[in-house]
């Protein structure tokens, strides 16, 4: 099979992705999850975020015993599914042309398996260039790279209302371009 991609901005971009998450929601073995699995995507990689129940600890139980058994759920299920995982996972990416990765919740823990590291290119001017210096010679990144992604992250927290509605609003638009004018 042959998949052509459309060109947006010199850019070919993958396959709709429209039926994702009902698709990956059959695929994954019944029991996996506590719940449905959440999925994410964009146009480079597909998340698949999965539920799994609390660990039975009994009434007595600290914080960190909790924290601790979530974590080694987690762990457990990762190595137990490793195998069916990336059989999933390579039906996944065949199918939307996407690379694909896991994580994990549980209760308070999330753990997200090896997912994609996009480089991301853009221009800075020295006012910017500064602030990221900033935070390099502080102490708070590593990198420039790693001080851009710091921020974008800490932007993404405060402003993910914000960020919603228009992701909602987005796909409001994508849909009435899909339907067309006679619709």
């Amino acid at each position: 099979m042959r998949v052509r991609f459309a060109q947006q901005g010199g850019r070919a971009e993958p396959p709709a992705a429209d039926d994702a998450a009902a698709w990956i929601a059959g695929a994954v073995p019944d029991g996996w999850f506590a719940e449905r699995p959440e999925v994410v995507i964009d146009r480079d990689e597909i998340i698949i975020w999965g539920r799994l129940p609390r660990p039975e600890m009994g009434e007595e139980v600290t914080e960190a015993d909790a924290a601790a058994a979530q974590a080694g759920r987690i762990a457990q299920f990762r190595e137990d599914t490793r195998d069916a995982r990336i059989r999933v996972a390579r039906q996944v990416e065949h199918r939307y042309q996407r690379k694909v990765a896991w994580g994990a919740r549980c209760g308070d823990a999330s753990e997200l398996f090896t997912h994609l590291s996009a480089p991301v290119m853009t221009r800075l001017r020295q006012p910017e260039r500064q602030v990221l210096d900033t935070l390099v010679d502080a102490g708070v990144a590593r990198s420039r790279s790693e001080a851009l992604a710091w921020c974008v992250k800490l932007v993404g927290r405060h402003t993910e209302d914000w960020l919603t509605d228009l992701r909602t609003a987005m796909t409001q638009v994508d849909e009435l371009r899909r339907r067309g004018p006679d619709a």
